[in-house]
């Protein structure tokens, strides 16, 4: 592929430094554990992805080392003198989901993969996360659902987020045995996600140590995302 217009790469060099930045963020709310998980970003207005590299430590991290791929996960070869060309590092093990996503809902900007303690929990339950929470009427407007088992290697577990949140307002999905994935307008957005998502998670469970916890009625479930997405912040 010839090297992009200096536009394109300069929105490619700061996507880079936002996905590796974000990355920071899993570790910091302990959503990851040694290599696992990722995070990844669309290119606005190009059938282009960013996303994490295989098997590099939270801690090495650079910008540079950010993989860009096209919306199937196949990397992008470039003049890395012009900041365009890609490191020689492989891209994420889930590369293939993150772009199957991309391709089959255009309205997303980010995916994050984790497989943090409570979330990951219920997935290896196979059971869906309750909306026993007002933060989560605000947050996944219902309840968190639970996406198909799949295996890693090809576009597999993409297509099982898809048609479990394409029409869910859940931008959370527990993978049935495997973890949440989730999704966002951008890749901070989606992270978000992944945060609330695991908080959740470790709160309902507290509460059904305690006793079967109390559901939302759904008319107020509609009523507190209405209101979070529609009028709650600046």
């Amino acid at each position: 592929m010839s090297t992009p217009p200096s536009n394109v790469l300069q929105t490619i060099a700061r996507i880079r430094e936002e996905v590796c930045a974000l990355h920071a963020e899993l570790t910091r709310y302990g959503l990851v554990v040694w290599t696992a998980g990722n995070v990844s970003a669309r290119v606005p207005g190009h059938d282009l992805m960013v996303i994490k590299p295989s098997g590099v430590s939270y801690d090495d991290l650079t910008p540079e080392q950010m993989v860009v791929t096209d919306l199937y996960g196949v990397p992008v070869d470039g003049d890395a003198d012009g900041g365009w060309g890609n490191p020689p590092l492989s891209p994420s093990s889930d590369t293939a989901a993150h772009a199957y996503v991309y391709r089959n809902m255009p309205d997303v900007g980010g995916v994050v993969h984790t497989h943090s303690t409570y979330a990951t929990a219920w997935a290896a339950r196979g059971e869906s996360i309750p909306c026993v929470l007002t933060m989560m009427g605000d947050e996944f407007g219902g309840s968190i659902p639970v996406g198909p088992f799949a295996l890693i290697g090809d576009d597999s577990i993409g297509q099982g987020i898809v048609e479990t949140l394409k029409n869910s307002n859940s931008p959370a999905v527990l993978m049935q045995n495997h973890g949440p994935f989730t999704i966002g307008k951008d890749a901070r957005s989606a992270v978000k996600a992944a945060v609330m998502c695991e908080e959740v998670a470790r709160t309902v469970h507290i509460s059904r140590q305690l006793g079967e916890p109390v559901a939302i009625d759904q008319s107020d479930v509609d009523s507190l995302y209405a209101r979070y997405q529609n009028v709650y912040g600046q």
